[in-house]
Order: C-alpha cells, then structure tokens, then sequence
C-alpha cells in the first residue's frame, strides 16, 4: 500500500520524488523507510545491501511494504561490474564479451536471463546497459564494459540489451549519455573532456543512444563529461543544451533522465551535491543517483531542501522539478504494470555458454592441457571504482577445481615478473592480466616471464589490446566468473 504523509507538501515530496539515495547494511534503515511514507520514490542497492537471492528479495518486500510502487534500481552490468554477485563473480560475461561472439540473440538471451534474475529478486530498474563505444584504448573506466570500438555494434548489442532486460519487466537505463568511450579521465575522480566534432559525435557516440531510445529504454543515464562541442561550460549532466536540446529534443527521447552518481568527483569536487543536483534538475534530468559513497539520511535532507529551496528562490522552476518527478512515478507504473515476457525457456546456462564462445585464443598449435598444476600469477591493476576491489576474478579458482594443488599469488609493480617466476619455481606458469596495453609494468612482467618461460600461458581479462603473446594467449574479454571458468577449461583440456 503506497502511503504519503499527509504533513508533506507536494513541493517537498515531488523533490523527495527525485532523489534516488543509497544506504548501507542488508535491511532497510528506519529513515529509508520513513522517507518512503514522505514521498521518496527510489532506492539504490549496491553490493553492501546483497548478501544473497533470498534476502534480497526479503529487502526489496520490506520496501514495498512501506511503498509498493518503489523502484528498487541497481547497478548490475553483468561481467566485470556485478551486484548479484558481488562476492563469487558475474554468472553473465559482460558486454565486451557479447560484442566479440557478437551474436544479437544471444546478447538478448543473456540480458533477459540477468534480468528475470533481477526481477525474481524484486529489483525493477537496471541501471545497464553501458552504450559506451570504446574508441579510446587509454579508458579507464569503461573498457570491458562497452561492446566494443565499433559504433554499429555497440548499437546493435545495445538494442538487442534493453529489449532484453525490458522483456523480463525490468526498466534498462542505457548509459552514460551522450557517450563515456572516448575518455582516458575516470569521472569517479575528475571531470573528463571530450574534444571531438560535433560530427564525430553524432556518428560514434549518439548512434548506440538512437539504437536504445528505438528500442524503448526506459532510461538514460546522463554522464559527467565535458564536450565542448555540444556545450562549452557545463558537464553533460549538468547541462541543458545536452540533456533537453539534445536528448529531448534531437533524439526525441520522452523516458526518465537519470544522472550518474552525485558524489562522483567530476561534479561534487567542481559543484557540490547540492548545486550539482539543482542545476542537472534545471538542465533536464528527472532523478538524482547518489548513494554510492554517501548512503545516509542527511544526504537525502540536504538534496532534498537544496532543491525545495531552489524553487522558492526561482532559480529552479517548479513546473521542472514537477515534471521530473512525474516521469519518475510514470516510470513506476509501468514496472508495476509490465508483465514479463513469459515465451521462451529459461537459460541459466546461457552465460557461461556465452563467456565460452568470446574466448579467442591464439597460439595454441602446440597446446596439450595441463595436466599438473600450475601456478597462477595474477598481475592486478588498481581496480576502478565502477567495478570495486570485493570481486573476485581470474582463473585460479576454476584451475584448482580442474587441477588440485593449482597455486595463485598476487602482483604488481616492475618487479612483478622476477617475483612471479620466484614464486612459480618449476611449475607450469600462467600468467593473468587485465588491459595489458594499459599498463607498462604488466608488459615488463610478461617480457621476463615470456624470456625465461616461453611455454608461460597468458591469459587476458581485460581488453585484448596488446599483442598476444603466450603459450597459448587466451583472451576472454572480461574478468567474470563464467570468463575464468571457459578460460580454465581451455587450460585444462576440459
């Protein structure tokens, strides 16, 4: 039963309507629960809510209990950026894995299974997919998570995701508008910039967003970059040349507006939640994500009454903050209304089948399967923050299951090769790595090893960007569970 409290005004709660806040823990605090009664509308779940399916579903009944038209929205790409699975490892590979078998249906397949998933567990809103063309190698946070550099496939995958996701009554946001791939900034830590022709962008970055709006994403995920040529001063999210001229306007978009986290340096460092949240309201976005970082109830107040007190002022005109609002409660009615889409078996399969067929592998004419067990040298990178350091990933565990005695240890830095082969002694090495061609230390770790141990096997999790080189190479495109699995059968012989 959807309760409102009689004392809130319709200015206060149409700006609680907005806000879409975090909070910690695996049960609804009590003031999450009393800012549902006041009029807030959605809540945040990251990988600190999830312990499990079953209380998952048990926290998103608790939810509803107090507000049953609440959209519950997470972040779960899948592959690399995992929520279900934020301890084990992703059951699905991520998007660069789909674009490299780049196979539509089987993009479709595994977006619906994520999200009957999902829906099961209660969650109705995906912050996912990402429509990120990743055309600049040096990105930092997309990376895997985009289909590929290709602009037409992007599209394509990136239509064949929503329709996907959407046929199991799970809302997609498609992100991060109008296009993250070309950055070699993190906007978790700064203000990226894009300085490409308005042109350039049309081709590249908009098409994947034209794909998703035909599609009928329910959402768009505005991004925290700065792109000259659509406006000059103001980052897209905060921008209404970007956000109303061009999303609304051009591309003809009518769904919800979601901006990308709040906190994230590129606007609270430059603006500040509170003026960053007012102008993305004024600029054209419906609903302000904040939660990641700060997950509390004085987060909430302060938006809150930054945006109730904008309007007074008239520096924010309440018909916006009203119609942002609407599209919010629209946004929920068509959750609570959609039916899942019921044709079809269901796949629980279909991810590690999927993470199977993306593996690419060179250089194995002389491959025969371990049949020993080898030693595992992961060479890990500093994770960013999209992903977080609390998932697992590689292909240790999956060797040890195939191959028992298999060891693993963890490096980094110029001597990570010298200490690798210390550490492997006469063992068969394999060595795993995450965007090689990202990081020079991990080309010099590859070289020692290589040098001393040409029968080294190297896998690669990330963007198979640098030469492959190994005995055999295996690029998975992806660091998933189901990635390391279909990569160990590989070693293994399985």
């Amino acid at each position: 039963m959807t309760t409102i409290a009689s004392a809130t005004d319709t200015l206060t709660r149409d700006a609680l309507t907005v806000l879409q806040p975090g909070f910690t823990g695996t049960t609804a605090p009590d003031w999450l629960l009393r800012r549902l009664g006041e009029g807030l509308a959605s809540v945040g779940l990251f990988g600190r809510n999830i312990a499990s399916p079953e209380q998952l579903a048990a926290l998103t009944a608790q939810l509803r209990a107090e507000r049953d038209d609440v959209l519950v929205a997470i972040d779960e790409e899948g592959g690399d950026v995992t929520r279900l699975e934020v301890r084990s490892g992703s059951s699905f590979p991520g998007n660069h894995a789909l674009g490299a078998v780049d196979d539509v249906d089987l993009t479709r397949q595994v977006a619906s299974e994520l999200g009957r998933r999902l829906a099961a567990c209660g969650v109705n809103l995906n912050w996912a997919p990402s429509a990120d063309v990743n055309s600049n190698p040096a990105n930092p946070v997309i990376g895997v998570r985009s289909f590929g550099a290709d602009t037409a496939l992007v599209a394509r995958h990136t239509a064949a995701y929503v329709t996907g996701l959407q046929s199991a009554g799970v809302a997609a946001c498609t992100k991060h508008f109008p296009g993250h791939g070309d950055t070699a900034v993190d906007s978790h830590h700064a203000l990226p910039r894009i300085d490409a022709a308005l042109d350039v962008l049309s081709d590249r970055e908009l098409s994947p967003f034209r794909a998703a709006i035909a599609a009928g994403t329910r959402a768009v995920m505005s991004a925290h970059i700065l792109i000259p040529a659509l406006d000059p001063d103001h980052p897209a999210t905060l921008s209404r040349p970007v956000l109303t001229d061009l999303l609304r306007g051009d591309l003809g978009y009518t769904g919800l507006i979601v901006t990308d986290g709040m906190e994230m340096q590129a606007i609270a460092a430059t603006y500040g939640i509170e003026r960053g949240s007012v102008l993305a309201i004024a600029a054209g976005a419906d609903a302000i994500c904040v939660g990641g970082g700060l997950a509390d109830d004085e987060t909430v107040r302060r938006l809150r009454d930054a945006l109730t007190a904008a309007v007074r002022s008239g520096e924010l005109p309440e018909e916006r903050l009203a119609e942002a609002a609407e599209r919010v409660r629209e946004l929920a009615r068509w959750t609570a209304t959609t039916a899942p889409v019921t044709e079809g078996e269901v796949r629980p399969d279909v991810g590690l089948r999927a993470a199977r067929r993306a593996l690419r592998v060179t250089g194995a004419e002389n491959h025969a399967p371990l049949t020993e067990a080898p030693y595992v040298a992961a060479f890990t990178p500093v994770a960013n923050i999209a992903v977080g350091d609390e998932t697992p990933w590689g292909v240790a565990a999956e060797l040890a299951r195939l191959l028992p005695g298999t060891e693993t240890g963890t490096f980094t830095g110029e001597d990570a090769g010298r200490a690798a082969l210390e550490a492997a002694g006469d063992r068969r090495v394999v060595a795993v790595v995450r965007d090689e061609h990202r990081h020079p230390w991990m080309t010099t770790a590859l070289d020692a090893l290589l040098e001393t141990r040409p029968d080294t096997i190297v896998v690669e999790m990330g963007v198979p960007q640098a030469a492959p080189r190994g005995a055999p190479h295996i690029a998975t495109h992806g660091a998933a569970r189901v990635c390391g699995r279909a990569a160990a059968e590989i070693i293994a012989g399985e």
